[in-house]
């Protein structure tokens, strides 16, 4: 990673397809060896390296640490040591969680703590070194150190499949334990049965930023086992377990080189659920077959974009990028249809799959906008699913993880990606019935019904920002925390409505929300130049330092008023006007990417992260601003930042993210930005053109046509736009629409090393 701003402020000063048979077959294969599951292990990716499928409900993954910001992955690339190998893991996110129903092999005296990294010997954990571990898609293996036992792990949608080689010993064994989780969330209970002496079932219920989780399991073994049962620190006889500390120790008699194999399915339901989802998905015992279908998994998506280049690490990059993007949302229902509501119900719909982890905060902003390209039937099943959510818990989600509302992050950011389908012709959902719930998620009703288990969820599903918003015009600083965010989000997200309820010729709420689209305006100091806290009694919050940050403490979230201040994607030439116009606009501009990175504040988030000046790549606010110089006719100083961004703040290496991924958000950035273009306001058809990086793309369209990005004169040196044409059409603006793509148009780009000065989109 490179962090300095050298070239950033001389730069601002100056002014795949799905391919069938034969030798194409082959091609795809070798893109899929471009896939690292290991980028964004390390510094705080947050991401994890295990087994899992395209939107899998199993993410079959190493542990190697529960605690703190880095353990949200489960798994951190600076550690040495694995405690066990659990079946749930989130990708990217902030907050930790999940990690259940964990197995570890082991030889020698059984021990039913996991001990510590700094003394392995105390547990069951054991030490490993990268030299032996092997991660591809659907795939992780890993030798362990302590025991001289091979770990393989691979994975269906609703299965795990572990595979375990032994040395010759008759003191080999396995623990299961659901008292492990991430975050060490609070055991609300666990049971365990052993129905033979190669079948075990159970569940895990745990409360953490998941108030109400349940993981039921059923775990098959090839090979017969003795049996423990532990239970609140001891063991217990006979073959069943209930309370909140449930473990079994597994032991048996192995000869050299055999291979022990488990299959675990897992079901939100109930274990009959968990048994059914097994046996219609791995119905027999061959690892490798298992592993060979969830490579053809990943195979279709990479399949999606052709990406080629002369760069393998921007390959590896793209690559690796595509992967994470198609990891979450991750399947919810069970093979029959069944899954758990919002409400703690069981349905059933057996024609739409139901999906959770909805990290919308940061996926509205270029993860959704690239599914309604690449995927956009899938992303319709996403919105169905947001539907259904709102029908069982009575609100649209903002931060949805296993079947529950958490209330994180602001803004109601579901509206977004709801109206970004809608407008691009993706509307296979009840439309009148989105168009209402997203009524209801801008307003505040405080004798609204919806499904809270907690005050603090109700607090963050219902916040008093939509209050003061809707009964002041604006949110108060002295009386809502992070108030200048959450103004600002909520303009956006009302300008949305606003956009569908136009389409719908509901022009009264049209006219409504446009008007509280516009109160952005007043948050704007025009002596500083900045977003500012507005107080209740008219004045601005003070003292005032726009480089201060204490997280989520303050006016701002996760961030400070240099980064703030440009979230109005949906008004820029607003924000321009405020400014005083194009020049200042553009000077400010330039100022963001320039000036310090120095924080202010002994408590600053530690989520900015990837700065240029204050401009911080590492966290999603940020991530459309170097995109603005397009429409101020500077389209060169995009073309700069665009690359700058993608040389320097991703890279093929455990570290290679530069803040948490996010479910797919940070890879969604790279992925569009490295083919040429942004979508900087979801809701609008218009993407911004940036700098492709590729010699040439294809975008395998569902439509069957293909859309492609041809680059002349491709180099690292070349990073700006000479001449640009749309099917053979010099393009007049430095913009293409989502028609263009669909239609299956050609975009050629010829580059060059010297910023083109003069506007060349005349």
């Amino acid at each position: 990673m490179k962090f300095t701003n050298y070239l950033v402020i001389a730069m601002l000063l100056i002014g795949c397809k799905k391919y069938d048979t034969g030798d194409k077959q082959q091609e795809l294969s070798d893109k899929l060896s471009y896939v690292d599951p290991f980028v964004g292990t390390g510094y705080h990716g947050h991401t994890f390296p295990g087994a899992t499928t395209p939107n899998g409900m199993v993410q079959l993954s190493p542990d190697t640490r529960f605690i703190g910001w880095d353990a949200c992955g489960g798994y951190h690339h600076s550690d040495s040591s694995i405690i066990g190998f659990s079946h749930t893991h989130l990708s990217g996110t902030g907050i930790g969680d999940l990690g259940d129903v964990l197995i570890m092999p082991f030889t020698g005296e059984p021990k039913t703590g996991y001990g510590s990294s700094e003394n392995p010997d105390e547990g069951y954990r054991s030490r490993f070194d990268h030299n032996s571990e092997t991660a591809t898609p659907g795939y992780y293996s890993v030798n362990l150190k302590d025991y001289n036992i091979k770990a393989e792990l691979t994975a269906s949608t609703r299965v795990g499949f572990h595979q375990y080689t032994y040395p010759e010993t008759d003191q080999a064994g396995m623990i299961l334990d659901l008292t492990t989780g991430i975050a060490n969330n609070k055991i609300l209970e666990n049971t365990i049965e052993v129905l033979s002496d190669t079948e075990i079932v159970g569940v895990k219920g745990s409360k953490g930023w998941a108030r109400k989780q349940h993981v039921f399991f059923y775990a098959k073994f090839n090979k017969p086992f003795k049996h423990t049962i532990y239970g609140d620190q001891k063991a217990v006889e006979g073959k069943h377990y209930s309370g909140k500390q449930g473990k079994v120790v597994l032991q048996f008699e192995t000869e050299e080189a055999e291979q022990v194999k488990v299959k675990v399915g897992i079901s939100s339901v109930d274990i009959i659920g968990a048994k059914n989802n097994l046996e219609k998905e791995v119905d027999h015992w061959d690892f490798n077959q298992v592993k060979t279908e969830a490579e053809g998994q990943w195979s279709d998506k990479i399949a999606l974009i052709d990406a080629n280049g002369k760069d393998e690490e921007h390959m590896k990059i793209f690559y690796s990028s595509m992967y994470h993007a198609f990891i979450a949302p991750m399947t919810f229902s069970d093979v029959d249809g069944r899954y758990r509501t919002i409400d703690q119900k069981i349905e059933k719909d057996e024609q739409n799959t139901a999906y959770t982890v909805f990290s919308l905060w940061d996926t509205f902003r270029a993860f959704h906008p690239l599914m309604t390209i690449i995927q956009p039937t899938q992303n319709e099943g996403y919105i169905r699913s947001l539907l259904k959510k709102y029908d069982e818990g009575g609100l649209l989600p903002k931060w949805e993880l296993m079947g529950n509302y958490t209330g994180t992050m602001i803004g109601y950011h579901s509206i977004p990606v709801i109206v970004d389908a809608y407008m691009k012709g993706a509307r296979d959902f009840d439309v009148e019935k989105a168009f209402q719930a997203m009524l209801e998620a801008s307003k505040y009703d405080e004798n609204k019904e919806f499904v809270h288990y907690d005050p603090v969820v109700k607090e963050k599903m219902m916040p008093m920002g939509k209050y003061y918003n809707q009964t002041l015009g604006f949110i108060p600083a002295d009386k809502e925390n992070e108030s200048v965010s959450k103004a600002l989000e909520y303009a956006y997200n009302d300008y949305c409505i606003a956009v569908m309820a136009k389409e719908l010729g509901k022009m009264d709420i049209h006219e409504e929300y446009m008007e509280r689209s516009k109160r952005y305006t007043k948050y704007f100091d025009t002596e500083t130049g900045f977003m500012r806290g507005k107080l209740s009694t008219g004045g601005w919050r003070e003292p005032f330092d726009p480089k201060f940050s204490q997280h989520r403490k303050d006016d701002y979230t996760e961030g400070n008023a240099y980064q703030w201040s440009w979230f109005v994607p949906h008004d820029i030439d607003g924000l321009k006007n405020l400014m005083g116009g194009a020049t200042p606009f553009e000077e400010k501009l330039d100022s963001l990417f320039t000036t310090s990175s120095q924080l202010a504040g002994e408590h600053a988030s530690a989520d900015i992260t990837g700065m240029v000046g204050q401009y911080a790549h590492g966290n999603e606010p940020s991530h459309h601003i170097a995109y603005m110089y397009n429409y101020i006719n500077v389209p060169h100083k995009t073309q700069y930042m665009a690359d700058y961004l993608l040389q320097n703040h991703y890279s093929a290496t455990p570290e290679g993210i530069i803040g948490n991924e996010d479910c797919g958000q940070m890879s969604a950035w790279y992925i569009l930005s490295s083919i040429g273009f942004y979508p900087v306001c979801p809701s609008e058809t218009t993407y911004a053109i940036g700098r492709p990086i590729f010699d040439d793309v294809s975008i395998q369209l569902e439509n069957g046509k293909t859309f492609t990005v041809k680059t002349i004169n491709n180099s690292i040196e070349n990073k700006y736009i000479k001449k640009i044409t749309l099917d053979g059409v010099d393009l007049k603006k430095p913009f293409i629409e989502h028609s263009d793509i669909m239609e299956g148009k050609t975009l050629e780009v010829t580059m060059t090393d010297e910023p083109v000065i003069e506007n060349i989109f005349m």
